[in-house]
């Protein structure tokens, strides 16, 4: 399996960019990767990336061994599917990544159940409310909340999920209670934006009776975690977009009050992606129904709950 191992190290190093980076994704040093390497170089005659101390480059011969390299790999993982398959006996480790809400209220209880069903599968979760790369960080599946755009990966829908623009009582107090979305325009409230390195220009898309529209929106404070903003906005430090099972415990207890109610934002989609190919390995479908049947019947009891309140 060495020539394997120095393959996968080869097309992470491609795929990353970086020795480092690699290293710590096959949980191995930049020592070990430098070598894994340096001996299929060795192994075929060639150099595979130009390296200086600022950057690694793939040559020419680099970048045709990869897409041969991939196609191998690809071609592995097939054949142990099929023989899971036959056996029924999945194994190896499942690599996830999630947006912090989804993440910690509904997939990280789930997984010790999953794990207690299937033992001889690892899970690996990955939390972030940035927007992860699938290919590039070698992941098996991701989570997305919210508009997906055009995407060449395999997209499963799993809930719709309402969202609503809230703030505390006291901001309400203070800065009174918009109407809708012009409101919040026109009279600069401040709102709280979720953002992170390569996030687009903020707008919030809310539903008027003129159709969707975008309101370009402003507020003093921003951050790349959720969580973060909603305790800003239960803090009394502005109006915050959220969907509502983050903050449905907030919204029942008072804590949290909606606004801007005439015009409400659109709900937010939550999607599993996943590579084509990877998705025909059993632990990864197995992962994904026993995961998604669970997030349906949770959301909806939170939501309903919500409206019985």
């Amino acid at each position: 399996m060495s020539y394997v191992n120095n393959l996968k190290m080869f097309v992470r190093v491609y795929e990353l960019g970086s020795m480092s980076a690699a290293a710590r994704d096959q949980r191995t040093s930049p020592a070990v990767s430098s070598a894994r390497i340096s001996e299929l170089e060795k192994h075929l005659g060639v150099r595979l990336f130009n390296r200086t101390t600022r950057s690694l480059q793939p040559t020419e011969n680099g970048r045709l061994f990869y897409e041969g390299a991939r196609k191998v790999l690809d071609a592995i993982d097939e054949a142990e599917a099929a023989v899971v398959d036959a056996t029924q006996n999945p194994r190896g480790s499942v690599f996830v990544a999630a947006p912090l809400g989804v993440g910690r209220r509904f997939i990280a209880p789930l997984v010790p159940a999953f794990k207690d069903e299937y033992p001889q599968i690892d899970v690996r979760l990955r939390l972030s409310d940035r927007v992860v790369d699938v290919v590039a960080e070698g992941l098996d599946l991701a989570f997305h909340l919210g508009i997906l755009e055009d995407s060449t990966l395999k997209v499963r829908q799993v809930a719709e999920c309402p969202r609503i623009l809230c703030a505390a009582p006291g901001y309400v107090t203070r800065r009174g209670n918009p109407v809708d979305g012009a409101a919040l325009v026109r009279d600069r409230h401040e709102c709280l934006n979720l953002r992170f390195p390569g996030a687009k220009e903020f707008q919030w898309t809310l539903q008027t009776p003129e159709g969707l529209r975008r309101f370009e929106i402003t507020g003093p404070f921003e951050s790349d975690d959720g969580d973060v903003l909603t305790g800003w906005a239960l803090s009394g430090r502005g109006i915050v977009m959220k969907p509502i099972f983050e903050v449905a415990d907030h919204l029942r207890s008072g804590a949290l009050v909606p606004v801007a109610t005439a015009t409400p934002p659109l709900p937010a989609q939550l999607s599993c992606l996943s590579q084509h190919r990877r998705f025909r390995d059993p632990k990864i479908r197995l992962f994904v129904e026993f995961i998604v049947t669970r997030i349906k019947a949770d959301l909806g009891a939170q939501v309903a709950g919500l409206a019985l309140a």
